[in-house]
């Protein structure tokens, strides 16, 4: 990784979000999708400090012409600051690999691959032993690929509420969700539903490549920290985000995740940094003709 601005080769849409505290959603109308972000620190664990908490999550959205790119989220550990380096140096070590491959028409796929890798080599040389999770959705042709380290989520939902795609925690608890032992309210009561088994910045750090899911119109992809689905459960956020505006959506999921973080309702809470990018695929309008590959074989 170089000293260099990240986004310097980016496409023409380009985001890079680190150490961010906003009020409210941003969101931008692209060619083929909607897209909106937020990301809020905690405030619960700080409430009476004299100094604001430092966001330890990061985010960054690459995405060319033709709307092919990639979402990121993520979520960095090891104390405030150095969490927020983490996660910093790994979504910049990401965006530069992806935005050199997509300026150069190379394959999507290695430089994400690639940018993980880097990721990983720059947090252990440079964050002092901290460590950061790493989701990243790649976005093509009618489809979409997840990617990621630790228990941030890459998440797909029809407007309808069908599932059609959820990555798995690489954290105990998360294996004993997938493999039937913990059901999903069990799992967010549990006390170690917070510990991770695999991260950026560590050596035996490993990639999970999902298998391309369909992205069709009025479906809405969403990568989270797990400030959201350790105060939310699934069930509850595809409601939230199935359908009516993005905007609206993004911030009643926020609101209500920060209602359960303040705690008293006999609910999970667990305070922590939240981030959020959603990406909403518009609906073809009947005069269009369908691009070529946007029902994916995998």
């Amino acid at each position: 990784m170089t000293d260099s601005n990240p986004l310097a080769q980016a496409p023409s849409f380009s985001r890079l979000f680190c150490n961010v505290d906003s009020q409210r959603p941003e969101i931008w109308q692209l060619e083929g999708y909607q897209l909106a972000f937020h990301s809020r620190a905690c405030r619960e664990y700080h409430a009476d400090s004299m100094t604001d908490h430092v966001n330890e999550d990061s985010a960054a959205v690459v995405l060319n012409e033709n709307g092919s790119g990639i979402v990121a989220v993520a979520d960095g550990m090891g104390g405030h600051v150095a969490g927020a380096q983490a996660s910093a140096i790994a979504v910049e070590a990401l965006v530069e690999s992806v935005a050199t491959c997509l300026a150069k028409g190379r394959l999507l796929r290695t430089a994400i691959i690639n940018g993980f890798e880097q990721a990983n080599a720059e947090v252990q040389r440079r964050a002092s032993g901290a460590g950061t999770t790493l989701a990243v959705a790649e976005l093509g042709d009618g489809f979409v690929r997840p990617y990621h380290c630790g228990d941030s989520i890459v998440m797909l939902t029809g407007n309808r509420g069908k599932l059609k795609l959820l990555t798995t925690s690489h954290s105990p608890v998360g294996m004993a969700v997938e493999a039937g032992f913990l059901d999903e309210d069990e799992a967010m009561h549990h006390p170690d539903r917070h510990v991770i088994s695999n991260a950026i910045g560590n050596a035996e750090m490993r990639i999970e490549i999902g298998s391309a899911v369909r992205f069709a119109g009025r479906d809405t992809l969403l990568l989270s920290s797990d400030g959201l689905t350790d105060n939310l459960s699934i069930r509850e956020i595809i409601q939230r985000i199935r359908r009516g505006p993005l905007t609206t959506a993004v911030k009643q999921l926020t609101e209500d995740c920060v209602g359960r973080m303040q705690g008293g309702q006999g609910l999970p809470c667990k305070p922590d940094d939240l981030t959020l990018v959603a990406v909403r695929c518009k609906p073809v309008r009947r005069s269009e003709t369908a691009p070529s590959g946007s029902t994916v074989s995998v």
